[in-house]
């Protein structure tokens, strides 16, 4: 089938065809996306302004123009953190209905990370043995580990690069004492979560995935993204605390210089290196390998477990 997938983000909206069936490969058939920001358009009592709504609205409707001219027999739209955590979150989903007529689900933080913890098992396989899988989005930071395909458990907390930078930092680059302060909360919020995860055992493999990581690992020195999905990329703890420091220091029109980033994601960037560098630290991790990947797959994969196989066909 040809399935269409909407992943209203913290940061990006982003419509993804893909052709696939039940226990093949999601081929990628055609993607559009558009930075959106909605945590940008937050206001002082955390609902998304009419602005935020409007924009949003229009790239639903247009998702599904280009998702009917591409051939899409179905069509699957998702949110998270911006969405689920707005005060008027309710209101946002309702008033796109209505107006776009398409039902948006909306992912739970926990959810959010068992369905990108599902992409992550089927790209690296049973072999990869215990995984702990980390995702940096916008809003929210999401930790799994398990063995199955189910993980043994699933966090989500609100420490995505968007959400920090809009509420720690005053300049561009932050201030010192700004940066101190967002990384004794970073990592006092990532350190009550050790003990409930690692109880469950060592992990076998550590695993990235999200814009944000691939960034980072591209900045110390991983492959581009021109050279395919299957290319392997990693990013060091040695790096990750290098960057770390300097990336807090720089300017977002520096960060963009870099290479990998882009200037819509150079001033959360910053914010979202004390996020990795913390994981990295306090989970011990040694090397994270970055999956190509994540949320939006895990929700394409989780439909197609629900279409019948072949020999389902055959049997009626």
């Amino acid at each position: 089938m040809r399935l269409g997938v909407l992943d209203i983000g913290s940061n990006t909206v982003h419509l993804l065809v893909v052709d696939a069936h039940r226990g093949a490969c999601p081929i990628p058939a055609y993607s559009h996306k558009e930075e959106l920001r909605l945590t940008e358009h937050l206001d002082a009592a955390n609902e998304l302004s009419a602005e935020g709504i409007e924009l949003l609205g229009a790239f639903v409707e247009e998702a599904l123009r280009l998702a009917e001219d591409k051939g899409v027999e179905e069509f699957l739209a998702f949110a998270t953190s911006a969405v689920r955590e707005a005060a008027n979150g309710d209101q946002v989903i309702t008033q796109v209905d209505e107006r776009c007529g398409v039902d948006i689900e909306v992912l739970s933080g926990p959810d959010e990370a068992r369905l990108t913890f599902l992409a992550v098992r089927r790209w690296f396989g049973w072999s990869a043995g215990r995984l702990l899988a980390f995702d940096i989005g916008g809003g929210s930071l999401e930790i799994a580990a398990g063995v199955d395909e189910e993980p043994d458990v699933a966090v989500s907390l609100p420490l995505g690069a968007g959400r920090l930078t809009r509420d720690w930092f005053t300049a561009d680059p932050p201030p010192a004492a700004e940066v101190r302060a967002l990384r004794r909360h970073v990592r006092a919020e990532i350190a009550r979560t050790v003990g409930g995860i690692v109880r469950y055992g060592e992990a076998t493999r550590a695993v990235a995935t999200s814009k944000t990581f691939k960034q980072l690992a591209r900045i110390a020195g991983a492959a581009p993204s021109g050279d395919g999905p299957h290319t392997p990329r990693s990013l060091s703890r040695r790096d990750m605390a290098d960057w770390a420091g300097k990336l807090t220091t720089m300017d977002a029109a520096t960060r963009a210089q870099l290479p990998g980033v882009s200037p819509g994601r150079a001033a959360q960037l910053a914010a979202g290196a004390l996020v990795a560098d913390a994981v990295m630290d306090l989970y011990e991790v040694d090397r994270l390998e970055v999956c190509p990947w994540a949320l939006r797959e895990g929700v394409i994969l989780r439909r197609l477990d629900l279409l019948p196989g072949p020999g389902d066909l055959r049997s009626r």
